[in-house]
């Protein structure tokens, strides 16, 4: 274990033995406290979303802190004095309920024309304005899901249904750090519910916590995204 322990890179357990106080890293989780119109339960349930619903969020970031401070980027594992331990794949699926096996979640990046897909996906574009943007914000998001009418069509269902899973991958399963938006990128993986659920949405999500963990492990870092309440518990 000594070989595989890099003397030579900046780590917080570190700076932590020679400051004077203790970092607590900031976050963001947004969870949307409202129960998914029981409509458009079926196509969460078709997309392999439908037992990740997370309507609550009581983050400990003191906890979290003391968590990285333990956290090896060499091993991908918590070093404590009892031994190792990690979050894994399982622990996804038997906590968040997604799908672990399937296809790499992967795929465009960016747009020439996100208004287009916007319309083509969710029935309206949050940046009509705007040729070019990248990323839909959770208030567009919420208010999106919270305005679909009691004659909605099936296709304005779909649509509600699709915002309902960005809002859940952009705040709470995958968040960045500081950000207020999800990113454009995921949306056309949802387009057809039955092939959503054939991503491995649950390897994304743990590969995006190490990589969160692994970057807070930097002194200079002051915050940290991933799914925070996938780690806490």
């Amino acid at each position: 274990m000594g070989r595989l322990i890099q003397s030579d890179i900046r780590h917080i357990s570190d700076a932590a033995n020679n400051a004077d106080s203790f970092r607590v890293l900031r976050g963001r989780v947004s969870v949307l406290k409202i129960a998914p119109d029981a409509r458009f339960m079926p196509y969460l349930e078709l997309a392999g979303f439908g037992s990740a619903l997370i309507r609550s969020s009581d983050l400990r970031f003191d906890l979290l802190s003391a968590l990285v401070e333990r956290w090896r980027p060499e091993t991908h594992t918590f070093h404590f004095l009892c031994g190792e331990c990690t979050v894994t794949l399982e622990g996804v699926a038997v906590q968040l309920g997604l799908p672990i096996d399937g296809s790499p979640v992967t795929g465009v990046y960016s747009f020439t024309d996100p208004v287009a897909v916007c319309y083509q996906l969710l029935g309206e574009s949050p940046e009509d304005g705007d040729k070019y943007f990248f990323g839909i914000k959770f208030t567009w998001l919420k208010a999106k899901i919270c305005g679909l009418s009691a004659t909605a069509t099936e296709g304005e269902l779909m649509c509600a249904a699709r915002a309902y899973i960005m809002h859940m991958i952009g705040a709470v399963l995958m968040p960045d750090a500081n950000g207020d938006s999800v990113h454009l990128s995921y949306l056309p993986l949802l387009a057809d519910f039955s092939t959503a659920r054939s991503y491995s949405w649950g390897s994304a999500v743990l590969a995006t916590l190490y990589r969160e963990l692994c970057r807070a492990t930097e002194p200079q870092v002051k915050d940290i995204g991933g799914c925070l309440i996938l780690l806490q518990s």
